[in-house]
Parts: C-alpha cells; structure tokens; sequence
C-alpha cells in the first residue's frame, strides 16, 4: 500500500514473486487497484482447477493467502446463503470478513497469513493464525506499507537496507532464535501470531488479537472422561489436517507426538501411510529409525528412511541457511531440509508433530518449573555462547526480550507449568520450531501441516490439570497414556529417547573450518581475537554446539545481509570472495 494514493508499481509486485517463488511454483497472480498492489505465488493444495488466487467477493473485496482453512467445509455449510465462486479453502474468509470486518478470523481452523483488500473502506486487513504457524512480516517504509511470507522478499525490493538489529543478533547467537515481533532485520517486523491489523494510507491504523491458549488455569476432569476426550478431539483434527486434493505423508521421528499422528493416520485411512524418518549412519547420533521401522510395521505404513550424512552436511548447509532467512541456529533444520527434499518426490503435503511437548507438557523444564519454592526454577533459557571467552561483549541484554514476555505469561489464574507452556507457545515455537518447518519445506515446495496446533486441541490439552500433563517425572502423561492403548509398539512409558543430530560430531572432524570462519567479517566483529580458532581445535561438548552456531550465523550473515548467493559447499562457500 502506497503512501501517496498511486497503484503500486506492478514490476515491484512482480519482484516479490520471483524472491518467494519457491513457495508458490504453481501459479501466480497480481493484484493492482487504487493504492494498493497483492502479489500471490501458489503452491496448489485444494480445489486445483478453480482455486488461483486473488480470490474476489462483495463489493470488490479481494484476497490473497498462504496456508489452509481446514473448516472450510464447515464455514461453508454455516455460509448456507453464500454463491461461492471456486471450491477453495479460503474462500470463505471474503463472507466472514463481509459479516463480521475485523473479526472475520474468529471461526477459522487452520493456518494461515491472509491479506485482503477493502477497497469500500480504502483499507488493507492482514491476519495471522494464532500460532503462528504461517509467517508474515511487514515493514512501514518512506514509500509505503510492504509485507511478505519472508524477509528475504521485502529485502529483495531495495525499500528497506539490509541492516543487523544488534539485540536480536545477540539473541540469536545465545538463544538460537529470535524474540518478539522485532525481526533481526532492522525495520522489518512480524505480525504478531493471531492478530489482525487494518492498514490505511500505508499504515497500520487498528489491531485486534486471538489468543492461542484460552484463559484461567485448570479444568478438574478424571482421567478416563480426558482419554476419551482426547481420542476424540485428536482424530477429528488429523482427519481436519488431511483434508486435501494431492498426496501427502508424514514425518515419523519414533517419538510419542509423530507415534500418535501415525496411530491416527493409519486408524483414518484406507491407504497405507506414507511415513518419512531421518537416520544418521555411522554417527553416535540416538537411532530412531529403527524404533520408527517397527512402528510403521505395526500399522502397515510404507516406511521411507532417509539418511543425513556428514557429506549432507557440508553440501546443503549453505543452502539451508540462505532458506531460513529468519535465522533459527537449530541443528534440527539439517534433516528436516533433507527430509523435505526427499518427500517432495511422492507428496506435496506432510503432517508434523510439533506443539506436542508445548501442549502436553513434555519438556523437563516444565518438570522443574513445577517443583514447590525453593527446588522450583522459573524458565530460564541459558545462553549457548555464554562463559566460553569467545564474544567481544559478555552482555546478558539478551536476555530482556525472553524475560519480560516470561512475566507477561505467569500469573492470571495459571499454574506455573501452565505459565511455562504459554511461555513456550509465545516466543519458543512461532520463532524456532514453526520457522524451522515452514522455510525447510516451503524451499522444497512442499507444505507442512501440525495437528497438534489446533484451537480445539489447544483448548482441550492447555486447560488439562497438571497432573494428567507430568505424572511420576514422565512429561506428557495423558497423551502417553492413550497412545500406550491404540498402538502398544510405541511403549509410550519408555524414557523420551530425545532428538539429536550429530552436528558436534562432524564439526569435531575439521579444526581448520575454524580458520576459514575467524576471516568472516560477521565473525571478528563478534569474536575475540584467535579464540574462534581455539574453539575448533577442541571443541568439547559446549564449545561443539557454539561451533554449530557460529558457522550457522556466518553463513546466515554472508547470504542474508551480504547479500551473496551460496558458492557450492561449506568451505567454498565461505571461501569465496563473491
């Protein structure tokens, strides 16, 4: 949206397209009318043949978005007096918005980052899911308002510099993400996961938010009405989050989140499940895969094992990095990219199990925050470069961001475990987990679905009293426990195995990489002097995962705010002068 009332220039529009085309191979569409300009790349899920986007209602009403309304059907039928125009899935947000303005988003279940424009009212309207699950970012400029899926699309059309916010850099290198709605680019935000803002001559003049998590502390409820209730609530949300007109899987990591959405897929359809796990041969790294194999043989799945490498590693990282252009420093973005790649060829859809541990409780930090004054420990998240001697600055300025959300998240009738969860659901997984999925697969043109992350689930698992979430120092309980009935090979009450990609490891194996970063200009200005060099001489445990990230941001920093395109491998990458 202009800020100066002329039609958007439709090679910028274009320009925004080409910088997310990875996300939408399928199509494109361009949108112009007074001042404002919707660019949309399509990855095509539902309704194939009428569904292109912009979609159009009443009274010039136009929208574009990214993600899947899995109630459609639902809206649809409540809608009963609505001539609708295609069989796509959003649709339906053009009446609710026609009924209901700014709080057309209240009814809706799924994922989503929609824009729409109301040329009535001379005013664009954006909404976020309340997860978080789709991105979104804007930037207010000189010349107007721009927003996209990505940074790297608003980056790539010259109105905003490519230029460090230093506190989120900070974040990043300690937390491996970054907080709050301020991304790591100065002046570029997020919209906050479920709002809903109304901009007007190019800014935004009015916010509305949904919340993820409902309200007060715990329902008291037994565990045998709550088993009940779950396998209900669960199975109509896979059978939701299935609902599409091309193949899809699932990613299968053999622990109890991605065992349940196996369970279900398998109780749900009359086809074999298409399961997907990564393995890492030749590693010290924990062995899911055959656990996973046993599983997908219990239900009759068709089980594909993907093996990460070493040479993996050093082949996609550069790539990966230039994929995740909000950085998120999080090994496990190395074989969710390779799974991505390996899916692709048999699915355009995969089913995740993340906001399992958030909802049910399956992190020891919540067993800790649980604990009575004074072995209680509020959540805390320490700092992964913290005390090593390698950082110019020992801050702990970084920490602000995580903290005052911490205290905006206690209180309010919650339960301390509760406050760690909403916590969790607030910063930790919009900005780690969901960036990770969605840029690893969307750089693969492949969309990645999260049954767990669903209002009704949500409202059903948040509110549970704490002791059918931790019981006997076992996190999940509840979810364990249904899961030990409908698929015993899952021995649900085995110790969580936890998830590690061996990362460490390979770095261990090439002190000299230490050398080749110390000369990165991203890394002197944050390093001391020849530390960075000791560093991956020896490495340790700690001084390992340091390592990761170090290169992670080095990467990230030459891509993203230098602005040069990956040069083949790790080494060639960060050797080359171009």
């Amino acid at each position: 949206m202009t800020l100066d009332g002329t039609t958007p220039d439709a090679a910028l529009l274009e320009g925004l397209n080409r910088a997310q085309a990875h996300r939408g191979p399928d199509g494109s569409g361009i949108y112009r009318k007074d001042d404002v300009g919707l660019a949309h790349g399509r990855l095509a899920i539902i309704d194939l043949a009428t569904g292109d986007q912009p979609l159009f209602g009443q009274d010039g009403l136009a929208l574009i978005a990214n993600g899947e309304i899995y109630n459609h059907v639902e809206l649809r039928t409540a809608l009963s007096d609505v001539a609708f125009s295609t069989g796509s899935d959003c649709e339906p947000p053009l009446a609710l918005y026609q009924r209901h303005g700014l709080d057309f988003a209240a009814t809706l279940r799924g994922m989503y980052a929609i824009a729409l424009h109301d040329p009535v009212r001379r005013r664009l309207v954006l909404a976020r899911d309340p997860f978080g699950i789709k991105p979104f970012y804007y930037a207010e400029t000189a010349g107007g308002f721009v927003f996209a899926s990505e940074p790297q699309a608003i980056l790539a059309t010259g109105l905003i510099e490519r230029r460090l916010r230093l506190s989120a850099r900070d974040e990043l290198l300690q937390l491996q993400f970054t907080t709050g709605t301020e991304t790591i680019f100065e002046g570029i935000h997020r919209l906050s996961p479920g709002e809903t803002v109304a901009v007007e001559g190019g800014r935004i003049v009015e916010r509305r938010r949904l919340a993820a998590l409902p309200a007060g502390g715990c329902d008291h409820r037994n565990a045998t009405d709550a088993l009940g209730e779950l396998d209900e609530i669960l199975a109509e949300s896979v059978l939701f989050h299935q609902r599409s007109d091309v193949p899809f899987g699932m990613f299968l990591s053999g622990g109890i989140d991605s065992s349940a959405l196996l369970a279900l897929m398998a109780r749900l359809n009359s086809r074999p499940v298409l399961a997907f796990t990564a393995m890492f041969p030749g590693t010290g790294a924990t062995d899911e895969s055959r656990h996973a194999r046993l599983l997908a043989k219990a239900v009759g799945a068709e089980h594909v094992e993907v093996p990460v490498t070493e040479r993996d590693f050093w082949d996609l990282l550069p790539a990966i990095a230039a994929s995740v252009d909000d950085p998120v420093a999080d090994y496990a973005i190395v074989p969710t990219y390779k799974l991505a790649a390996a899916a692709r060829r048999s699915v355009k859809v995969i089913l995740s199990g993340e906001g399992g541990d958030e909802l049910f409780g399956g992190y020891g930090r919540y067993r800790s925050a649980m604990r009575p004054w004074p072995f209680g420990r509020q959540m805390r998240r320490h700092g992964f470069l913290e005390g090593l001697g390698l950082l110019r600055g020992e801050s702990h300025a970084w920490r602000a961001g995580f903290a005052a959300e911490a205290d905006r998240q206690s209180g309010n009738g919650r339960t301390r475990l509760q406050s760690a969860q909403a916590l969790d659901c607030t910063d930790w997984l919009p900005n780690d987990l969901l960036i990770k999925l969605d840029r690893c697969l969307m750089a693969n043109g492949v969309e990645g679905r999260v049954p767990f992350l669903d209002p009704r689930v949500a409202a059903f698992a948040y509110r549970l009293p704490d002791s059918l979430k931790v019981r006997r120092g076992l996190g999940k309980w509840l979810l364990r426990s249904w899961l030990d009935g409908v698929l015993p090979a899952a021995q649900a009450f085995s110790a969580k195995r936890g998830f590690t990609v061996p990362v460490e490891e390979w770095i261990a194996g090439h002190p000299e990489l230490g050398g080749l970063l110390a000369e990165q200009e991203s890394i002197r200005e944050i390093c001391r002097p020849g530390q960075v060099e000791s560093l991956f001489r020896a490495p340790g445990k700690k001084g390992g995962f340091a390592a990761w990230i170090l290169l992670f941001y080095a990467l990230w920093h030459r891509c993203h705010i230098g602005n040069l395109a990956p040069q083949g491998d790790v080494f060639a990458t960060l050797s080359s002068r171009a």
